[in-house]
Order: structure tokens, then C-alpha cells, then sequence
């Protein structure tokens, strides 16, 4: 009992030197309030250290890091705060009892306070009760709420400040544990807040009064400590993703050395019976290995500016594509124009040898600069296999000029469905960017950049899924003379800011412009609004100008945000991407794959 009178009359008199104000109800009720504010400062105080530790180990969580954030939710919100606020009601209560005993005497005896600040708790304000009768001679918390000796609206204000505000100061711990671990799963949270519960619950024994003024500046205390955890923030995503390479960097030798299943060996054969010939034995196969499932590819930010030099196998034989590229004849029919742009123009045709609907991309002019863009081209697509990007199928020499043909894939671009039916909800915006961030690290795993993600490079087929195309600017490792001509490659308005000084371009860029595609589908417009000429657009993205058409209500805006950094180093990678929501679709209780609009109809996009 001594050492919580030495604790709470320590903090007591430090709240009573920083916070005395003479007025009703009295200088020490005051500074019971300033006692509860320096209290409640304890567990931001943790928050920031765990905020601190995990700038350096990320998502990390093994023995060590675990034992280190609960020794800090057990210090800091749960061991201090009940000492100190046990502390000062035993403080209240061994002076009270001390002026019981002998009125005329010291009271500071046993407490630690000086005689001067005893004697001044005698004092009484504004027709009450002397302070330390008021705040160390009352019935404790649990009395009041279990036995309550008031009625009426004292009884309902007893209620409210004991059960209320204690309840409001645990949800702002509780956010602080969650700022704590941003970035991460949030179950870790757990260590912080419920120690800080448990010394809230196991507090029923202090003083009513005490504990009524103690939990104000409790409160106060635990809003303003989101202040320096918002301060602080997360830790990097390069950081977090250490970890999840790490693990994959472990699991991949594991892989390796695993051995393979020994041979089947049949059993020896019985000796034959002359007089009756036995029966061959069924031979029983030996049971199915199954090789361990090996982890997909996942770029990382090491090849950020070493992307594969040889992004696939050649869709034709030879690397001089003016010997072999053969003529298409009448093998395909062109059926009408989808469109067109500077890198050539796509018309919906027909195969007539396979009999299949396919896109053919003709180039404007047959030279030998467009030829051999178009094999780049052809080849990049090639090495891409995901169920969302755009199929290669041939290349061929038509009258006027090189023609791609791919897959073609019917429905409405992004662009026209938001304009048309609306913006995405989070789940539907959610799914789009998990597919579309699949889409392209399979690419980015081929060493292919698409360089130009858009609205309007995003295609919703009928059943409501989308397909990432036109990866008529995608390049790999060397093609550096796309951009020879000057012509600016990408639009503006999607334009990521280091691409748009003349920077080169990395997945990150790819990965900024699919963000700033899911903030169009989700707000309307793009993440810098939209300026009156393409000049505009891209002094804009090469000044990185504040994102002022963010979806401010939507779920996303954290991510949104972090993934639309102007500098590529702190954004988090598709990997990231896809582990953030498909976490977020899950605890949602949604399933990951399904449409992300509405479905449109056949007929619909038969008229257009």
C-alpha cells in the first residue's frame, strides 16, 4: 500500500504544481483532472514507441517483436496507468484518514506530500465539502455502480462519467493501436488496448470522485495522443516488404532441396505352381506426389530499373521481321473501325480459316521505324499471360502496312461505364484494382511496362469483368527508341509525375496510374481534375500538383493516397496492392473474383 501512496502522491504533486486553479470545486480537484491527463498520456506515449519499433521491422512478428509490444501495452497501458490512478486515490484516502485520526495534526503523514499541501486539501470551495473529504472520503467506484446510494439524474451523471467516459477514452486507445500498426494486420492491436481495459476495470476500488475527475483528463489526454502517431505514421512500404521477400527468399530452398518421391520398385514375383498357374498380382500404383506449389513471381523493388532483357519468346522465327512476317491475304475481314489513335488504328474483323471475331491493330504507315515498333509490340504481349490482359495471336503483312492481331475483347471501356452508369462502389472499385494489379505484375514479371493505363485502356466485358489492353507503348529493357520522335507517350491526365519530367518509366509508374484509374472509377474524375488542354495536363504531372478529386468518402482514400506518392520510392508495390485488398474484400466478408460494374447488356454494345 505504501508504494501506491509513494506513486500517486509523486504524480498528485506534480499535477498540483502544473495545474492549481483556486476556483470551485478546488485547486486539488483540478489537479486530479491534470492527474488523469498526465495518465492518459501514458499509452500514446507506448503507441508511438511500437509506432517507432515497427519503422524498423515492418510487418514483422516473431517471438521477439511480440514480446516487445506486450511488455509495451503491459507498461504502458495497463501497469502505470493503474498504479497511478490507485496511487492517487490511496493518496486521498491516507490523508482524509489522517485528519479523521487527529485534526489538529499532520496529515502528510504516510503520503509523501509536504504538510503545506496536506493542510491545503482541508479547503473547501463553493459550499461543498472540504476536498479531501469530497475526494478521499466517498464510497469507491464499485459501490456506486453496483450499489448505488444516489437517485435521479445524480444517479444517471454518476453512470455516465463512470462508464461513458472511460468507454470513450478506450475507443480512442483503440485507434491508437490501430495508427500504431498501420500498414499490417491489426490483431497486434490487441497487446495495447485490452491491458488499457483491464487496468480501467481492475480501478473499481479507487475513490468515485477520483476516479470521475481522473478519467476526464484521461480522455482528453487519449485524443490528443493520436496527434503524435499521426506524426510519426507508418512504416515504409519498402520496409514491409522485406518481410514478405524474406519469407519467400526461405521458402524458395526449402523448395529446392525438397527430394523427389523414390522410384516404385514392384514386389517379387511367387514361384510359379505347376499343376495350376497362379493368378498375376494387382499391382497397386504408389500414392501421387504432389510437388509443393511454388510461389507466383512477384517484382520487387531491387528490379524497379532492371526489368528482364528478354521479355519473352518471339512471336515469329527470326529477329529480321521483314523476312518473315508473311501476308494475311483474305484470311481476315475487316468488319468496322474501333478506333484509332498515334500508334495506329484497331478494327473488329474476322478470322475466316479459324472463324473467330479478333482485333486487329494496323499500323499508319508501313516504314521501317512503325515495323519494327510493331515487333516490339507483338513480342511484349506475347511473353503476358493473365486472364486479363489482351491476347497475341499473330502479326502479318497487310496492303497497308503491319497488322497485331489479337484477342478481341467485347464491352465498354471504364471510362464509358463511369460516365454512364456511374461511379464504383469500394467493393467493386476493390476488385477492379485487385485484377487489374494482377494483370500487370504478370506483366512486370515478363519485364513489360504498359506505360499507358487509363479509363479508357481498361475494358468491362458483359459479364462485368476487366481486361487491361493496348499495350501498343508497353517496351521492355532497351527499347529506347520509342520516344526518339518526341511524341509524349501516356496521357496527362493518368500521367505519373516522374514519367512526366522525362524519367524513366518503372512498374511504379504503371502502378501510380492504375491508382489514379481506380480513384477515376471511384470519384469520376481523375486524381488531379482535369485541365483544359494536354499541354496543361502535363505540366500538372510534372509539377506533382496537389491530388484535389480524391473519392474523399471512400474506404480506399488511405491506400489511395499512399499509392499516388509523388515520390516511387514510397508507394507500395502491386504485391502490396493485392495483399492490402484482397485483406480488405475479406474482411468485408466479400469473395474476390466477381464483377466490377454493373453487367452490360449484349445488345447495348452491339448498337455502339
Amino acid at each position: 500500500m505504501n508504494l501506491l501512496v509513494d506513486w500517486g502522491s509523486s504524480l498528485i504533486s506534480l499535477a498540483h504544481d502544473i495545474f492549481q486553479p483556486s476556483i470551485c470545486p478546488g485547486d486539488w480537484v483540478w489537479a486530479s483532472i491534470m492527474a488523469g491527463f498526465l495518465v492518459g498520456l501514458l499509452p500514446p506515449l507506448g503507441a508511438v514507441l511500437i509506432a517507432l519499433v515497427r519503422k524498423g521491422t515492418g510487418n514483422t512478428y516473431n517471438a521477439a517483436t511480440l514480446t516487445v509490444f506486450g511488455l509495451f501495452g503491459g507498461v504502458f497501458a495497463f501497469l502505470l496507468p493503474w498504479l497511478y490512478t490507485n496511487g492517487v486515490s490511496e493518496t486521498f484516502r491516507t490523508v482524509f484518514h489522517n485528519a479523521e485520526v487527529n485534526p489538529n495534526g499532520d496529515t502528510s503523514v504516510g503520503t509523501g506530500l509536504t504538510a503545506t499541501e496536506a493542510g491545503s486539501m482541508g479547503k473547501a470551495f463553493c459550499n461543498m465539502d472540504p476536498q479531501v473529504s469530497y475526494m478521499g472520503g466517498r464510497a469507491n467506484v464499485y459501490e456506486v455502480l453496483f450499489h448505488p446510494f444516489e437517485s435521479g439524474p445524480m444517479l444517471v451523471l454518476r453512470y455516465a462519467m463512470l462508464l461513458v467516459v472511460p468507454g470513450i477514452a478506450i475507443l480512442f486507445v483503440w485507434l491508437q493501436a490501430r495508427l500504431a500498426f498501420r500498414r499490417g494486420p491489426k490483431w497486434p492491436g490487441r497487446f495495447y488496448w485490452l491491458p488499457f481495459v483491464a487496468a480501467l476495470v481492475l480501478s473499481v476500488a479507487v475513490a468515485v470522485n477520483v476516479a470521475t475527475y481522473m478519467w476526464i483528463g484521461v480522455l482528453l489526454a487519449s485524443v490528443l495522443g493520436l496527434l503524435p502517431l499521426l506524426v510519426v505514421g507508418p512504416p515504409s512500404w519498402s520496409v514491409i516488404e522485406r518481410r514478405y521477400k524474406q519469407a519467400a527468399a526461405q521458402q524458395q530452398p526449402q523448395q529446392q532441396g525438397a527430394q523427389r518421391p523414390p522410384p516404385y520398385v514392384p514386389p517379387p514375383q511367387p514361384p510359379p505352381y505347376k499343376p495350376q498357374p497362379p493368378a498375376q498380382p494387382v499391382r497397386t500404383p504408389p500414392p501421387t506426389r504432389v510437388a509443393p506449389r511454388m510461389p507466383e513471381p512477384e517484382p520487387d523493388r531491387q528490379a524497379l530499373a532492371a526489368l528482364a532483357a528478354d521479355p519473352g519468346p518471339l512471336p515469329f522465327a527470326s529477329e529480321k521481321p521483314t523476312a518473315v512476317i508473311r501476308p494475311a491475304g483474305s484470311r481476315f475481314q475487316k468488319l468496322r473501325q474501333l478506333g484509332t489513335g498515334g500508334f495506329g488504328t484497331v478494327w473488329l474483323a474476322k478470322d475466316t480459316q479459324l472463324n473467330r471475331t479478333i482485333a486487329i491493330k494496323m499500323a499508319h504507315a508501313p516504314d521501317a521505324e512503325t515495323e519494327e515498333r510493331m515487333l516490339r509490340e507483338a513480342r511484349a504481349l506475347a511473353a503476358v499471360h493473365h486472364p486479363n490482359c489482351v491476347r497475341v495471336y499473330d502479326i502479318v503483312s497487310e496492303g497497308d502496312g503491319l497488322g497485331l492481331i489479337m484477342e478481341y475483347i467485347e464491352g465498354e471501356q471504364l471510362a464509358e461505364v463511369v460516365h454512364g452508369q456511374g461511379v464504383l462502389g469500394d467493393l467493386q472499385a476493390a476488385r477492379l484494382w485487385l485484377t487489374m494489379a494482377g494483370a500487370l505484375s504478370a506483366a512486370h514479371a515478363k519485364g513489360v511496362l504498359h506505360r499507358d493505363v487509363k479509363p479508357a485502356n481498361v475494358i468491362v466485358d458483359p459479364e462485368g469483368m476487366p481486361h487491361l489492353i493496348d499495350f501498343g507503348i508497353a517496351r521492355s529493357k532497351g527499347d529506347q527508341t520509342l520516344t526518339a520522335a518526341g511524341m509524349m507517350v501516356g496521357t496527362p491526365d493518368f500521367l505519373a509525375p516522374e514519367t512526366a519530367t522525362g524519367a524513366t518509366a518503372t512498374p511504379a509508374s504503371d502502378a501510380w496510374q492504375l491508382a489514379a484509374t481506380v480513384s477515376f472509377a471511384l470519384a469520376g474524375h481523375p486524381p488531379r481534375g482535369v485541365r483544359e488542354n494536354a499541354m496543361a495536363a502535363l505540366m500538372a504531372a510534372a509539377k506533382a500538383e496537389p491530388l484535389s478529386h480524391l473519392p474523399q468518402r471512400s474506404t480506399h482514400l488511405r491506400l489511395l493516397a499512399a499509392s499516388l506518392d509523388k515520390d516511387p520510392a514510397r508507394r507500395p508495390t502491386l504485391a502490396a496492392i493485392q495483399r492490402e485488398i484482397t485483406a480488405w474484400i475479406a474482411r468485408a466478408g466479400q469473395e474476390t473474383a466477381g464483377p466490377v460494374t454493373q453487367i452490360v447488356p449484349r445488345a447495348q454494345i452491339n448498337r455502339r
